[in-house]
């Protein structure tokens, strides 16, 4: 008897119950009432039960009734599910979304992007990771990411495609009280040589050995931004970081900004980069517009 419950019996049923009477059941799912009394009185019959008392104006859920709405419920979602997902299928969108992103990448630009991103595909799961220098590139490379967004990497390795984003502000930092900070003017290079620098490691063969933005000879080397950020604030060296990260412990003193003697730490332009054969799909693109226009107006 069971076999005869179709998805159509648990939508409306499920709508029944959500809109409180089955005419505005009818209203929301497109039926006449009398489709939907009759629709439930078929499911009715097919379980054995009851699902709804008819005393009143209003048909009420009975014990059973209640019961099963969530049970119903998970099968009509389950259900609308698995067709928004072949949709996407035979759209040409992306099973799957996997991406790597600069250490550097603005975080605010990231959440707001991808909970777009969330949005407008629901369907289309994420794998997302987060690296520096030449990891980003590398992830792409091996197939690992279908796209990568870096900003940390100065050069591209072949079979790469890069597409330009947008810029970020990197800036020179120190606690208060680094014999490199509260001077007047900017700081000769040779000051610096003997102070510690706090740098980020390379986790790729890609880049392996080659230094950026290096110019002390006192060196920490840290696999983690986050650590590179405590230990500044912490007064334990000198570095380079993105603005966005640090504006509020400028703001507030934690640390203050070194200018240094001759070309200044700068502007970060961040890029899409992609293989040259592969180019991102119709959610991919989207992202990458959604990332660009993001970056821009933040």
């Amino acid at each position: 008897m069971l076999d005869g419950v179709s998805l159509d019996h648990l939508r409306t049923f499920v709508a029944a119950a959500d809109n409180g009477s089955f005419s505005a059941a009818g209203r929301a799912i497109g039926r006449a009432q009398s489709v939907v009394s009759q629709t439930i009185a078929n499911l009715e019959a097919q379980l054995g039960i009851t699902l709804f008392e008819r005393i009143g104006r209003y048909p009420r859920l009975t014990v059973h009734g209640a019961n099963l709405l969530a049970d119903a419920r998970r099968v009509v979602t389950g259900a609308d599910a698995l067709k928004a997902k072949a949709r996407s299928f035979s759209a040409g969108l992306e099973p799957e979304l996997s991406i790597v992103v600069d250490v550097m990448f603005p975080q605010r630009c990231l959440t707001d992007a991808l909970g777009s991103f969330k949005q407008r595909f629901p369907s289309t799961p994420l794998r997302l990771h987060i690296e520096a220098l030449g990891r980003v590139a590398e992830l792409v490379l091996n197939g690992q990411c279908s796209l990568g967004i870096t900003g940390t990497l100065p050069f591209l390795p072949p079979g790469l495609t890069a597409e330009r984003l947008f810029s970020e502000q990197i800036v020179t930092v120190a606690a208060p009280g680094s014999p490199l900070t509260g001077r007047q003017g900017p700081v000769a290079l040779r000051d610096v040589l003997d102070e510690t620098q706090l740098v980020l490691t390379d986790r790729s063969s890609l880049t392996s050995g080659v230094d950026y933005g290096v110019q002390g000879k006192n060196i920490w080397r840290l696999a983690d931004l986050g650590a590179k950020h405590a230990f500044l604030r912490a007064g334990l060296g000198w570095g380079h970081m993105p603005l966005w990260l640090i504006s509020e412990d400028l703001a507030e003193g934690r640390l203050e900004r070194i200018e240094l003697e001759g070309p200044s730490a700068g502007m970060m332009p961040f890029q899409a980069v992609y293989p040259a054969d592969r180019l991102p799909g119709p959610a991919g693109r989207w992202l990458l517009e959604r990332f660009s226009s993001t970056g821009q107006t933040s």
